[in-house]
């Protein structure tokens, strides 16, 4: 049974004998480097970067769903990369805009 599970997957057309295998699967490394970042400073976060990896992922995982044949290895890896630059873009944005303001008030009451 699980022989012919991985042999169907072995001959599947999305499968590990095409590129349309091993692109997503090394595009997963873009998702795993932005998990890392999670530790980054939100200072250090780029706006240009994460609205590339967001907008990749966003338009890839429809383009994944009307390809034949259906790549769910492209659909997941996309899935990833938006959801990690939209949440690295919410730090970012969080960090300048709520964070930034509120350092910028709290100086401003005690130089008064």
């Amino acid at each position: 049974m699980v022989t012919s599970k991985l042999q169907a997957l072995w001959n599947h057309p999305a499968g590990p004998k095409t590129i349309h295998f091993w692109a997503p699967t090394f595009k997963w490394g873009i998702s795993i480097a932005n998990i890392a970042d999670f530790q980054k400073p939100p200072e250090n976060i780029s706006y240009l970067q994460q609205i590339a990896v967001t907008c990749t992922g966003m338009i890839w995982c429809r383009c994944s769903t009307v390809i034949t044949p259906k790549n769910w290895n492209l659909f997941g890896v996309n899935v990833a990369m938006a959801a990690t630059g939209i949440y690295q873009l919410t730090r970012k944005i969080k960090y300048d805009y709520v964070v930034s303001e509120a350092e910028t008030t709290a100086v401003e009451k005690v130089s008064s």
